[in-house]
Formats: structure tokens, sequence, C-alpha cells
């Protein structure tokens, strides 16, 4: 599902998406944390709703209809019943497409994306002179990263398991 502009889409750059539904376990402990009244008055730009200086967020009528769904996905989501999980997922794709500004989800859509690529890598602690070595190799054969250098490397340690 794609974000619906409240203005005139961009005309380059990637189109903003909405929830898919294998993000969600990642992407709704980042909503609820932008979800409070502190973010709203500390960056209104990137909210449609507005909080007067004496009125709560649990006041405003999107935050409780999107709360509600975001909910309700979660539950779908634990109980694993795929029919109702889609139809909360679409609930909640269209109440957050209400509650952010185009602005906005970008930002939580950028600091999603980081989230993802931590999510993706691992370290390993390697003594300097392995380093060397593997620089060494990369150079000679012309590798661009440590993980083609080590990738190959085990290819090739595969491959010779299985040929013997």
């Amino acid at each position: 599902m794609e974000w619906q502009y409240l203005g005139a889409a961009p005309k380059a750059g990637r189109k903003l998406l909405l929830i898919q539904e294998d993000e969600i376990p990642l992407v709704m402990p980042l909503l609820y944390r932008y979800m409070t009244k502190e973010y709203l008055r500390r960056k209104p730009d990137w909210f449609q709703c507005r909080l007067a200086p004496e009125q709560s967020l649990s006041q405003q009528a999107l935050f409780i209809e999107l709360n509600q769904h975001m909910r309700l996905l979660l539950e779908h989501r634990r109980q694993r019943n795929a029919e109702q999980l889609q139809q909360a997922l679409i609930l909640t794709n269209q109440g957050i497409n209400q509650f952010f500004s185009d602005l906005g989800w970008r930002m939580v859509r950028r600091e999603f994306s980081q989230i993802k690529k931590r999510q993706k890598k691992g370290h390993i602690e390697v003594s300097k002179d392995i380093i060397e070595r593997l620089r060494l190799y990369m150079a000679q054969h012309q590798f661009d990263s440590f993980d083609d250098a080590i990738d190959n490397l085990l290819c090739i340690e595969l491959e010779e398991n299985f040929s013997e």
C-alpha cells in the first residue's frame, strides 16, 4: 500500500510506502515512540492534527482511532488470522496516512530504514593480521568489500569439500 500524499506527489525519488505485513514487529515500537504529546508539540509539521496547550493526545479522534487499529493489528498478528490481519493492516495504514504529514511519515520511514539495516548486519571480532591478509586477498582478487571476499572464500571452501 502506497502513501497518499497530502499535496502533490514528488516527481523524483522513491514513493513513500506504508507498513507491509513483514515490517509490523519492527515498525510498531517506532510508531508508538513517535505518537506522543511530546513529539506532537516538538515536531508539529510531522503531524496532521494539532493540540491545544491543555489538550491531551488521548482526546484526539485521529490518535484514538489509529491506536485502536494498531492494537487490533498486533492482536490479529498474534492470533495468526491472515484475513483479519490484512484488514487491520489496511485500517492501520489509512490511520497512519491521516495522522502523519508527508514529512512526518518520510522521517518515520527513514528511521525505520536505519533500523532494518542494523538488523541485517552482524559484527565479529577479527585480529589485525587476519584483516590485513583479507585486505591483501581483496586487492589481489579485486573485491570491493569484506563481505564479497569472505563470501568468495567460503564458496571456494564449500566447492573443495563437495568435490572430495
